[in-house]
């Protein structure tokens, strides 16, 4: 008595209960003997009879993928309990399958024994809710125990689409020739090797530009130009590179951005081969990187906004594949980018050639590369600075050709902003050295309302442009940010701790009412997250725009700890998983207008859980922040 007494106060919560609770459990369990690597649970398909607890041996748990793999390999010793999360939050089904290693003993307590436990004891309760919340953390966790039905026959076709790096993808050798080569020899040598792209390299062997047939085409056959000239003279550029390590969802995506039809592949600072567009994309047949290409084809306003339209089928089709929600915030962006670039060309064509360079840039949840399927205009323009009996001409211009982009970008699809953020706005069209004083000002004269201003456009990213400005712009707020600047920090941290996470005093979601439903906010929810990782972004001069990027930048840095980057990166991208899932259905399914509320009886008890453990890592977070950056003016 006294040994399985002793037994049960070192199993977790076991131990949580007092001695005479333990002592009733004691007459109700029942030892059980398994053989070496008897099967025990089948993940979703065994339903519990009850909970086991190890008291010698082994348990080893994982979910099998469709080609029967071990996933998430976990081993349980003695003092284990195994069964508890399944019980109470999964339908009594068996999360994971089980196989039991030889000599195991456990001892077994039946459901209703369990459950009359779990009933009475709070804190046994809260126990497996917390490990289950913490559980669900984990990625790849996560991963399979939401995973849909329809995720068995296309988990393989879709882990390699999002996990396939560009080193096993067969790439082509670099063939090139000098910037001083005859064109009609360089046009021989891309015959010789069945190339389409030939890579130039100047006096001292760098590779500074290329050619392919394209190039032979314009800058040659159609400008008429003399084929004894030299390569330099009709070579494109800028040179696009990605490393051997990157994944290929990635080089493509950097292809549709730079709009380039090549890549070099680099490793470890050389150059080891190259690889097309259209190789990778032939990869790809069904993919939506396809449809991106085919949104780059797009002919007219009204076909882009057919496309634009498609785009909640492309993220269904995602969702449904089990793909990560950062690759679909990039797959969003992307289209959203390619449409704002197919816009801005026609307006250039219509209104003319732009008598100053600029940069049409984006902010926001896009400047952030993080947009949702409920998207508004946010961008601004940024002129070079010209001679005052120039200046009022490229203003109207650049005020006009804002006007105009704006009402396109309306009509396919993205709103106008209610809170003006727009280039058609004249506050937000302005000469280079007109916004290095607006933000001057809101840094040096900082107040709750200038602190928005300045969040929002420090999110900001140029998807059109010459990209001279844009460095020239950044460079002015790294040298700003170096000052000593306590009542920036001070109100934007200040900014961050505007929401609190919706938990209630007994950690419970707090919702309010619309219409029928019980609802929070799932964007707001997420923002606390964004602003606390913006002000570590500006404190310590990262330019990154991307939440994620930043935390990888700050954690490179040792401003976060691999468990904190690990605690934010999951936090944040569970909560953009389901707020992508919601609006696609409210647009597929329902056929209404995506909004960011979320009726909590559509959730699991799983979610419920992840989602009570998210908030309380936020309002952890939040609570470093407030003495770290809140004080400064006082300490």
């Amino acid at each position: 008595m006294n040994d399985r007494l002793q037994f049960l106060k070192s199993v977790k919560p076991f131990h949580l209960l007092g001695d005479d609770v333990l002592l009733e459990v004691i007459d109700l369990l029942e030892e059980v003997s398994y053989s070496k690597d008897t099967l025990i649970y089948h993940q979703e398909a065994t339903k519990l009879r009850g909970v086991d607890l190890i008291a010698a041996g082994e348990y080893e748990s994982f979910f099998y993928d469709s080609a029967q793999n071990k996933r998430v390999l976990e081993r349980h010793g003695p003092g284990y309990c195994y069964g508890g999360i399944s019980m109470l939050l999964n339908r009594k089904k068996s999360l994971r399958t089980v196989i039991a290693k030889k000599g195991t003993v456990v001892y077994f307590l039946h459901r209703r024994h369990f459950r009359a436990l779990a009933k009475a004891n709070e804190g046994f309760l809260h126990y497996f809710s917390q490990e289950f919340g913490m559980r669900m953390l984990n990625e790849e966790f996560a991963h399979f125990v939401k995973r849909p039905t329809s995720f068995e026959e296309n988990y393989i076709a879709t882990d390699q689409l999002y996990s396939r790096r560009i080193e096993s993808v067969e790439y082509r050798d670099i063939v090139t020739c000098s910037s001083s080569t005859p064109i009609y020899t360089a046009a021989r040598i891309m015959a010789e090797h069945k190339t389409s792209c030939l890579f130039v390299k100047n006096e001292v062997g760098q590779i500074s530009g290329y050619i392919t047939d394209i190039t032979l085409r314009d800058n040659v056959v159609a400008a008429q130009e003399d084929v004894r000239g030299q390569a330099k003279e009709i070579m494109d550029n800028p040179i696009v590179s990605i490393r051997k390590d990157a994944y290929v969802y990635e080089a493509i995506l950097l292809m549709f951005r730079t709009k380039t039809r090549y890549l070099l592949i680099e490793d470890q600072g050389q150059y080891i081969g190259m690889i097309s567009r259209s190789k990778l994309l032939s990869d790809q047949a069904q993919s939506p990187f396809v449809f991106i290409q085919s949104v780059k084809l797009a002919r007219s306003g009204h076909e882009l906004r057919d496309k634009w339209k498609r785009v909640p089928e492309i993220v269904m089709q995602l969702l449904l594949r089990g793909a990560k929600p950062e690759i679909i915030n990039q797959v969003v962006t992307t289209v959203a980018d390619t449409i704002a670039q197919k816009v801005i060309e026609e307006v250039i064509a219509i209104c003319g050639p732009a008598p100053a360079k600029f940069v049409f840039m984006v902010l926001g949840s896009e400047g952030r590369k993080e947009q949702t399927l409920k998207t508004d205009q946010d961008n601004a323009i940024v002129y070079e600075d010209k001679a005052n009996e120039q200046r009022e001409l490229v203003r109207e211009y650049f005020l006009k050709f804002a006007d105009m982009v704006s009402e396109k970008l309306d009509y396919i699809g993205f709103s106008y902003c209610t809170g003006g953020y727009m280039a058609k706005n004249p506050k937000w069209t302005h000469s280079l050295s007109h916004w290095k004083r607006n933000y001057h000002e809101w840094m040096q004269e900082i107040v709750p309302e200038t602190a928005i201003q300045f969040s929002t456009f420090f999110d900001c990213r140029f998807i059109y442009g010459d990209g001279a400005i844009m460095k020239e712009l950044v460079a002015f707020l790294d040298e700003e940010l170096q000052k000593p600047m306590p009542r920036l920090f001070f109100h934007m941290a200040n900014n961050a701790l505007q929401y609190e996470p919706p938990l209630t005093f007994f950690k419970n979601i707090r919702t309010f009412t619309v219409g029928s439903q019980q609802v929070f906010d799932i964007k707001k929810a997420m923002t606390p997250i964004v602003d606390l990782v913006r002000v570590y972004a500006l404190k310590n001069r990262i330019f990154k725009t991307n939440t994620g990027e930043r935390i990888e930048a700050l954690t490179e840095m040792g401003v976060f700890s691999e468990k904190q980057s690990q605690e934010l990166m999951q936090s944040y991208y569970y909560l953009m998983g389901l707020r992508l899932r919601k609006q696609a259905s409210q647009i597929m399914h329902d056929k209404s207008e995506p909004d960011n509320y979320l009726d909590i009886q559509s959730l699991t008890k799983i979610e419920q859980v992840t989602l009570k453990e998210i908030f309380k890592t936020i309002s952890d977070f939040q609570l470093g922040i407030k003495v770290q950056f809140t004080n400064n003016l006082f300490g």
